[in-house]
C-alpha cells in the first residue's frame, strides 16, 4: 500500500469519510465530528501505518487534512 493510500485509509477509519471526500478544506473547522477524540485517534492511526512518533506539539496541530499531510513530510514521509 502507498503512502497516500496509508494517510487516505487513516482518515476513512476514524471518520467513515469517503475518500473522495477528502481534500485540503476537510479539517476541524469543517467536519462535524472533529473532536479531541478523533483527532488523538487520528494521531494513533497515523502513528502506527507509519511507525513514527508525532511530537506533542504535532498532535495539536494535526486539525485538517491538509495540516497532516504537512506534519508527515516534517517526518520524511512523502505522500
Amino acid at each position: 500500500m502507498e503512502n497516500i493510500e496509508k494517510y487516505i485509509e487513516a482518515f476513512v477509519h476514524v471518520f467513515g469519510a469517503q475518500a473522495g471526500d477528502l481534500n485540503d478544506k476537510y479539517g476541524k473547522a469543517t467536519v462535524e465530528e472533529w473532536d479531541s477524540v478523533h483527532q488523538l485517534s487520528l494521531v494513533a492511526e497515523l502513528e502506527e501505518a507509519f511507525d513514527i512518533m508525532f511530537d506533542p506539539e504535532d498532535i495539536m496541530e494535526m486539525t485538517s487534512y491538509a495540516k497532516g499531510k504537512d506534519l508527515l513530510k516534517k517526518y520524511d514521509i512523502e505522500l
